[in-house]
């Protein structure tokens, strides 16, 4: 694959070029390790390193244009692109290198705190049950018209990005759904693609160990739909308080959904239990297969997602009725001894408190509820806390457990957890760090008709400790200690 590096000037627009611009590139790259003969290597500054430093590393590599904010020394066989936004000119770069795929797909991009991987789950599954050929990006897995491909990131750096929907393109692909994060909406990674829609779901306390305030977080996804074209439509939750925020200065066509306010697209619960929920969606009445107001939320932005892409030409009820629960949330497992096991991906205070009380909500009177929760290392410790004062306030017993410590002491995070919850819940909590055997003890505790809840990390099939991923699979593990006790 080649791509004459005068197609990049013209679109990225370079303060300045030095060096032959005749020339085509074969290849792109942020990494100077990956960088092959022939590759355009992007100089991208960092929080940690600064891809300056290894300029001369991709020239020896074999680079022969790079892409920076400033020249640290001039090779004569090498052409410099010089930009103010590196990150952004690359993002532009790479989708003209990979043969602008977004102008032959519909992409449609979901961004929030909670919800993104069901709502772009969920349009994928809709969609390729309609018989349309798709592509989904997510936090779980990349598919490709039903090739799975794993998920390293909920959003790829612009080179692998742009490289998968080339090969959705090649798979006769017509439709993406994309989960766009805020780390990537903020780091330029989606610059350069053409969104057809945009989902809005939610935003509560997460990932201010990067953004630092809630307001640059705020900032961050309304960015998403600031850069939207006027061809595109933006699709909101009018019930978030900042719902409308991410409409005010865009472009886009815009649509509200909602359940306790009037809009676009509403929603109501009918009746729900944890096989599922009857609904009333922009007024039809269905039956679902998932479970909780978030779903519900969920449930009414894809149908208005799927309205506004076919313009309500297609039926979408229907298959929308028989989609399946994503995997790792709000996942039941049953047990012996009518004992139900809830294995959910809820790691934000927001998500944790909504999953509870939609098992509160379900379960019968004389049912009691055990949570076993952690939280993650290296991540927003803020909200440690709150998680702990939320699983103690809602739930019958509590025990707090480690998650993906990472690089931290696990007995550290489950303190800061503990710190959070009030004297009075004190007497229903549990500290075991060994998540295993956290479940395990739960397993114990329950009585018959009891609701187990395992949170945190859902869908993951490891646990990360100090740089290594261990296996390690909640619904494996209950189903392993369920059969035990058969």
């Amino acid at each position: 694959m080649n791509c004459p590096l005068n197609h990049i000037i013209q679109a990225i627009n370079p303060a300045s070029v030095i060096g032959n611009a005749d020339k085509s590139i074969c290849g792109v790259a942020i990494d100077s390790r990956k960088v092959e003969k022939g590759f355009l290597y992007a100089a991208m500054p960092g929080t940690i390193t600064d891809g300056h430093a290894y300029i001369d590393q991709a020239i020896a590599a074999g680079a022969t244009v790079i892409l920076c904010q400033h020249i640290p020394n001039e090779h004569p066989d090498v052409t410099f692109l010089v930009v103010s936004h590196v990150a952004k000119a690359m993002g532009v770069a790479c989708h003209l290198f990979y043969g602008e795929p977004t102008k032959k797909l519909q992409l449609v991009g979901t961004t929030g705190t909670n919800g993104k991987t069901t709502v772009s789950t969920l349009l994928y599954e809709l969609f390729s049950s309609m018989g349309h050929r798709c592509g989904l990006i997510s936090t779980v897995e990349n598919r490709i018209a039903g090739s799975i491909i794993p998920s390293t990131h909920t959003t790829p750096d612009a080179s692998g990005l742009n490289a998968l929907l080339a090969q959705m393109v090649d798979a006769d692909c017509t439709y993406c759904f994309m989960e766009c994060s805020s780390h990537a909406i903020h780091q330029d990674r989606i610059a350069g693609l053409h969104f057809t829609g945009a989902v809005f779901t939610n935003i509560t306390h997460d990932h201010l160990d990067y953004h630092h305030t809630f307001d640059n977080y705020i900032q961050a996804k309304k960015q998403f739909f600031d850069q939207l074209p006027s061809t595109a439509w933006a699709l909101t939750n009018k019930d978030d308080r900042n719902g409308m925020v991410m409409l005010q200065n865009t472009k886009a066509a815009r649509y509200t959904y909602a359940m306790k306010n009037g809009a676009d697209f509403t929603v109501k619960i009918v009746e729900s239990d944890f096989q599922g929920m009857h609904l009333k969606l922009d007024g039809k009445e269905a039956w679902v297969n998932l479970v909780g107001a978030f779903n519900a939320y969920n449930l009414i932005a894809v149908y208005g997602a799927a309205f506004l892409l076919t313009s309500g030409e297609e039926e979408i009820l229907i298959p929308l009725t028989s989609v399946p629960r994503v995997n790792g949330r709000f996942e039941s497992i049953a047990g012996p001894q009518r004992i139900t096991a809830i294995v959910d991906y809820a790691h934000t205070p927001d998500a944790l408190e909504n999953v509870i009380k939609t098992i509160n909500d379900i379960r019968g009177n004389n049912a009691q509820l055990i949570t076993v929760v952690g939280c993650g290392g290296n991540r927003d410790a803020a909200k440690r806390p709150e998680m702990g004062a939320i699983a103690a306030r809602l739930s019958n017993k509590v025990i707090l457990t480690s998650d993906n410590p990472r690089n931290e002491n696990p007995e550290e995070i489950i303190r800061q957890m503990e710190e959070g919850v009030e004297g009075q819940y004190y007497k229903k909590l549990l500290k075991i760090t060994d998540r295993q055997e956290a479940i395990r003890t739960a397993v114990m505790l329950a009585q018959p008709g009891d609701v187990i809840l395992v949170a945190g990390k859902g869908h993951e099939t490891y646990q990360e400790i100090m740089g290594i991923k261990h296996p390690f699979d909640d619904k494996a593990i209950l189903k392993t200690i369920f059969n035990q006790h058969q």
